[in-house]
């Protein structure tokens, strides 16, 4: 491993280092706390930054950057408490970049944020504070003046994903097509419906605006009452629609069953934990959202396992070259779970579209 003390003394950190410790299990960066001697001083989170994936790190610690100034601005126009644990804070080197490639990884060092907490729960509760924290995020950088870039090309972007699916079918490089067509035919009747949001956003009705694009309750830290501080993992804030944030949430939240679940029983959409995150999301968002982005969230819903359904029928089509696989079947067993939670969804749009028009 390299010597991480030499990566820390890079950045422009306050203190004397003591130690630097593996911290938390996340699956796409490699993430230490840095400890320092002074109790007057701060910690530190180091961070590896998955080069792979995020393959242009000057856009995105620019996008970070970003994101990151201006919410704290907007906190203190609001005349917030207890800033510094309400926004992450990067550290510069001595260039003044929020990062240091020491000609192999890229690395970067934020301010650790003291008596804070992730929880992993799902459950209304935490669905409704999520919905919350999410909502304000987006509504906090609705006026953003800075163009973010996209730090994965076409992440969410339905047209893409369909192409992509497409493709793997005609080349049909691991002989699946015919065992699959069932869901191919399920999947492109319903291929016009889910590419609306690009449709609308070329006829100038809908907008991007600045998204987190992975909503899950452990990007969110809590302080010692169980209050909301702020989100984490900005890696993937990026231009999306407002779709992005809460279809991707109830993909997985909202989810009964497993992701990859054998037993197509187990698998239904939650309405309760849809319920308390859409309150807490409309509480804060709908400040500023177009009539066009509200009437559409019960779509967000749908669109997401619908997306992640073409997502995983491609790499099984493909030979499994994208997603880790456990088993030969896995990625047709994942497309089998998320085309049953879209059926769900589908079955529950009537409820969705009645408790929205209750929220307004």
């Amino acid at each position: 491993m390299k010597d991480l003390h030499s990566i820390v003394s890079n950045f422009k950190i306050e203190g004397t280092l003591l130690e630097i410790k593996p911290l938390g299990a996340g699956l796409i960066n490699d993430t230490y706390k840095v400890t320092t001697q002074e109790a007057d001083k701060p910690n530190y989170v180091l961070q590896r930054i998955n080069h792979a994936i995020f393959q242009d790190v000057e856009m995105l610690q620019a996008n970070i950057d970003a994101v990151t100034t201006h919410i704290r601005k907007k906190l203190e126009e609001q005349q917030a408490t207890d800033i510094d644990r309400k926004v992450l804070h990067f550290l510069p080197t001595a260039e003044g970049k929020t990062y240091w490639y020491d000609g192999e990884s890229y690395w970067r060092v934020m301010t650790f944020i003291p008596n804070a907490k992730t929880y992993e729960t799902v459950n209304p509760e935490f669905s409704y504070y999520a919905g919350v924290a999410f909502g304000n995020f987006q509504a906090m950088l609705a006026d953003i003046p800075n163009e973010l870039g996209e730090t994965i090309p076409n992440f969410h972007n339905m047209e893409f994903r369909l192409q992509q699916l497409r493709d793997a079918v005609a080349a049909n490089p691991a002989g699946r097509v015919d065992e699959v067509k069932e869901y191919l035919d399920e999947l492109e009747k319903r291929a016009e419906e889910m590419c609306k949001a690009e449709r609308l956003h070329r006829e100038g009705k809908l907008p991007k605006r600045v998204c987190h694009c992975d909503t899950k309750v452990n990007n969110m830290m809590f302080d010692e009452q169980g209050n909301v501080l702020c989100v984490i993992d900005l890696d993937t804030v990026m231009p999306s629609f407002i779709f992005s944030d809460f279809g991707d949430f109830l993909r997985s939240a909202a989810n009964t069953g497993l992701e990859d679940d054998p037993e197509l029983s187990n698998v239904t959409f939650n309405m309760e934990i849809f319920k308390a995150f859409a309150k807490g999301y409309l509480e804060s968002a709908k400040s500023f959202l177009l009539p066009i982005e509200i009437e559409n969230l019960p779509y967000a819903a749908a669109l997401f396992p619908y997306m992640q359904c073409v997502r995983f029928l491609t790499d099984y089509i493909n030979g499994d070259t994208y997603y880790k696989i456990k088993y030969p079947e896995h990625n047709l067993v994942r497309t089998k779970a998320q085309f049953k939670l879209l059926q769900s969804v589908e079955e529950h749009t009537p409820d969705m579209k009645e408790f929205i028009a209750s929220c307004l």
